[in-house]
Formats: structure tokens, sequence, C-alpha cells
């Protein structure tokens, strides 16, 4: 709790300078200070989401914003760009893009597990460090410098299914809205969710009856949800593990009255989810914080460039007011160790931030 209060208070007072700068981060394309991309001692960063347009990146791209303005909009270049959908080899030519440019760092929420692996290892030649944000890239690992990950994995299958099991009363037929089959965050919550159903008796009235994909984009998530309530009418719960698909699904289930016969549960921005935690159509959901994780990667490249570290299993480094953080053995980098409940207690401060 110490923790959570103390990262409520540097957001808060974040707000100030993210406001300031959001104007640009609606932009599709944005660069900070990009007219010396030539000057010495300049940090080049490229922030690749796996798609634009969507709010869970902009919040994310809001903490590289924040860090920059703390450590001195002069000693970057940051670009915020990327492609319109997620698909498994969009995101190349973005990262070819960044070569090109020479940058110092590409932070990327990889589209697939492997589809990269080519373009960064050529980068990684080029010197370029690659910094896989928000997940990682199981089975690919060597092709990164290290990952940031939002919170520990291991937790979050656990974690949603304890609160839908107790929003569906542990009993009833429910089905999953995902992003794309080839998310690698994704499908390796879903793969914890069917442990969970598998191992813990108080699931066994449980049945999951389908995985659908929504491709993070909010009129497809849309559809899918209306194609699986037409095709399970005895449906009785959903569970969207990710910040586009939940608003869909929930503004789709309250439009056709079935909030009270359907629970609805995921991954979602507060912001995103007030109004249907407010109305009682989504009663809690989780998240960590999006903001902390460009926060923490941009004094990652900075410790880097500016004091010598490396990072490398154990190594410690501190970012800024978030603290130490250490480099784990398999290369990875935990902002929070479990994901925080949102709900009617808290909904309405956090959706202030993002």
């Amino acid at each position: 709790m110490k923790r959570i209060m103390s990262i409520l208070s540097f957001l808060l007072g974040a707000v100030i300078v993210l406001g300031g700068l959001g104007g640009c981060r609606k932009n599709s394309r944005t660069v900070l200070n990009g007219e010396v991309a030539e000057k010495p001692g300049k940090i080049i960063i490229y922030f690749i989401p796996k798609n634009l347009g969507n709010p869970y990146f902009d919040a994310l791209s809001s903490g590289f914003y924040n860090a920059i303005a703390q450590l001195g909009e002069d000693n970057f270049q940051y670009y915020y760009t990327g492609p319109d959908t997620a698909e498994a080899t969009s995101q190349i030519p973005y990262v070819e893009e960044a070569l090109r440019n020479k940058a110092d760092a590409v932070f990327i929420a990889a589209n697939s597990n492997d589809a990269l692996n080519g373009i960064f290892d050529r980068a990684r030649q080029q010197g370029t460090r690659i910094y896989i944000i928000n997940q990682d890239i199981p089975g690919s690992e060597s092709h990164r410098n290290a990952a940031i990950l939002p919170v520990n994995f291991d937790t979050i299958g656990n974690s949603l299914m304890e609160q839908f099991g107790k929003l569906m009363d542990y009993e009833g037929k429910f089905a999953i809205l995902s992003a794309t089959d080839d998310a690698p965050d994704q499908n390796t919550w879903i793969s914890l969710i069917r442990q969970e159903l598998a191992a813990d008796p108080q699931y066994s009235r449980m049945e999951l009856v389908e995985v659908a994909y929504g491709d993070d984009q909010y009129e497809k998530s849309v559809a899918e949800t209306e194609a699986l309530l037409a095709r399970h009418s005895d449906l009785k719960g959903l569970i969207a593990p990710t910040a586009v698909g939940l608003p869909a699904a929930a503004a789709l289930i309250r439009e056709k009255g079935l909030s009270e016969k359907i629970r609805i549960t995921g991954l979602g921005l507060p912001s995103e989810m007030l109004e249907f935690v407010l109305d009682g159509t989504c009663e809690r959901f989780q998240l960590w914080n999006p903001p902390y994780e460009g926060y923490l990667g941009v004094y990652l490249i900075w410790a880097e460039k500016r004091a010598g570290f490396v990072p490398v299993p154990g190594a410690v480094f501190t970012a800024g007011r978030l603290g130490e953080y250490t480099i784990l053995p398999n290369g990875q980098i935990l902002t929070l160790q479990t994901p925080m409940v949102y709900d009617l207690s808290n909904i309405r401060e956090y959706a202030i931030l993002f």
C-alpha cells in the first residue's frame, strides 16, 4: 500500500507536466525537439506501440514525456510512432526508421514473439538498444536487451480469475475477448487463466466456451462481443484482457440491457472505464500504471548513456521518483509486483490520471 500511495502521489504531481505536453500526444507521429537530431549527447528514443489510436499506449507515452521533462527536454529526441493495425510484422518499418535515425533506444510493444527477431538483431548490431515494453517476447529473449513489464505477469491469470470468480459466484459459462491471436501478453494471460481453471477446484463449475479476437480495434471488439452473445445465449460472463476490448464490450452489454445478466471484467484504463463502473456495468477491473513504464524506460536509457549503467541481471538503477529497480535474471524489470483493482472506491481519482 505504501508503494501504491507513493505512486499515486507521483502521478498527481505529474498532472501539470503531462497536461502541458498532452497536445502533441494526440498526433500519430510525435517528435520532441526533433530539429536538432545531430546534437552531440542527445539521446534519441523511439516508442513503437502495437498500434496507434490506442488510449492505453497514449497513457504509456505520457510517462516518456514526464521523465523527459524532468531530465531536460534538450537532452532528448523522442518519437512516438507506429502502425495503424496490430499485425505481426507491421512494426518492422518503424524499427527500420529508428535505425536510419541512429536511435539510441527502441521501446516496442511487440506484436509477435518472433517476427521481429531479425530487425532486432540488426538494431543491436548497430548499437541501438531494444527494450520490449509492456510485455516480453517469450522464446526470443536473446534478441532484446531487456523487457520492462508493467507488473509480474505470473500474477495476472490468478488475479483476473480471482476477481471474476467472485463476480460470477463461481458458476457459469464465460468467454474471453482478447486482442490479436498473436499478441504475446494476452496469450500469456489466457494460458494462465486456463491453468487456473484446470487446477483450482473452486472454478470447477465455470466453463470457458470461446476466445474471440477484436484485434485491439474498438469496432471489431464490439462486433466480436456481439457475435459471442449470439453464439452463446447462456453466457454469464466475459473477460477482456485488453484496454480496447474491455470498454467496447462494456458499451455493447450496457446498450443491450445485459448488465445484470453478464458479468464483465478485465484490464482497462480508469478513464475509459469510469462510466461503466459508476453505472454498474463493470463492478471492478484491473490494471497497473501505464505511465510508469515509459517513465522508467527513460531513466533506464539515461542511466546507460549518462552513467555507464549496464542492464545485466542483478544490476540496480534509480528511476527518478519511482525509486530503485533491479534487473531480474531473465532480463526483465517489473514496474509493479501485482495489478491494481479499480472499483467504486478508487476509480474517480485514477480516472483523472490515465
